[in-house]
């Protein structure tokens, strides 16, 4: 009889609130084992950890220390490395959040063992795990064996939906000695109040350099409102190279990675690093007068024609679904 695969899940927390990801990690974690021992690095206690054994995990550890008031990316990265090296795990997994794609490297690191980042699906063939992940830029699938133990992944947001398999779920706290790295967090500017962000949005509603000028945004902001707060508002590069929008609103490679469940695309042409970043979303709107734009093919559906006509249109129909 095989021995019981066990794999830790390293959950996030900001402002001691579990954040809703660590959800669609533990159902990742719960797709190849047996067993899975959610972990997350807080000062305290944790609000919605407990919530947690709803979705498969057996066990919930916080790894606790002052130091983790703020993110602490190399206490943090020491103190799951040392759990794994204690703990057998078969794998290790991360969300490709951003808080994920800056500590996943450093315990992969601190392990000695390659990354499989980014994951939009992962298995587990035998005794070996297998992860898919999309490369160049999105146009091709790729599947990899991971050879090393622990195999260290991170899963790319909003393509796990997260599945209630209720567990008991027993909790523990462990205090943890965190060394004085070189890398210290003074501050973490928040999105404004009520702003969702677009890597974890189930609806994002983008705007390019159709829209002409950056006032024109409120056409995509009354969009995104009509939604009933469910969407966040995401741009294309030129558009924040131009100062029109925040780095945090860019969808793309040099961006954010987004798989919502609708994505519109407003005034979007469609460069390659941008459908890099979108292309996974499970619906895609695009709206366009250029008939020959390439987001129109990777589109679900494509609307060409005027922008400023067919938008308020769009908004105003969604208003009366949402009553």
């Amino acid at each position: 009889m095989s021995a019981t695969r066990l794999i830790l899940a390293v959950c996030e927390q900001r402002d001691g609130v579990l954040r809703k990801i660590s959800h669609e990690v533990v159902t990742g974690a719960r797709r190849i084992g047996e067993m899975v021992e959610a972990v997350v690095c807080a000062a305290g206690p944790v609000q919605g950890a407990d919530q947690l054994g709803r979705f498969g995990a057996d066990t919930v550890v916080t790894l606790s220390n002052a130091a983790f008031e703020k993110y602490n990316p190399e206490g943090c990265a020491h103190a799951i490395a040392e759990r794994v090296k204690a703990g057998g795990y078969a794998a290790v997994v991360f969300a490709a959040s951003a808080t994920g794609k800056d500590l996943a490297p450093r315990v992969a690191a601190k392990l000695g063992v390659g990354l499989a980042a980014d994951c939009t699906d992962i298995a587990a063939e035998g005794s070996t795990i297998v992860a898919t992940r999309p490369v160049y830029a999105g146009k091709a699938l790729l599947k990899v064996k991971v050879a090393t133990k622990p195999a260290v992944l991170s899963l790319r947001p909003n393509v796990f939906t997260p599945v209630e398999r209720p567990k008991a779920g027993a909790a523990e706290t462990v205090a943890v000695t965190v060394v004085a790295g070189r890398v210290v967090v003074r501050e973490i500017k928040a999105a404004e109040a009520g702003a969702l962000d677009v890597a974890e949005a189930q609806i994002v509603v983008s705007g390019g350099r159709g829209l002409k000028e950056p006032a024109n945004f409120k056409v995509i902001e009354e969009l995104a409102r009509a939604f009933g707060g469910q969407a966040a508002v995401g741009a294309s590069r030129a558009v924040v190279d131009a100062g029109w929008r925040a780095h945090a609103d860019q969808v793309g490679q040099t961006g954010k990675t987004v798989s919502p469940t609708l994505y519109v695309a407003v005034g979007i042409s469609g460069a390659i690093q941008h459908l890099a970043g979108m292309r996974t979303s499970k619906v895609i709107v695009a709206i366009n007068k250029d008939k020959d734009a390439p987001i129109f093919k990777v589109a679900d559906y494509g609307v060409v024609g005027d922008l400023f006509e067919i938008v308020p249109r769009l908004t105003e129909e969604i208003k009366k679904l949402h009553g």
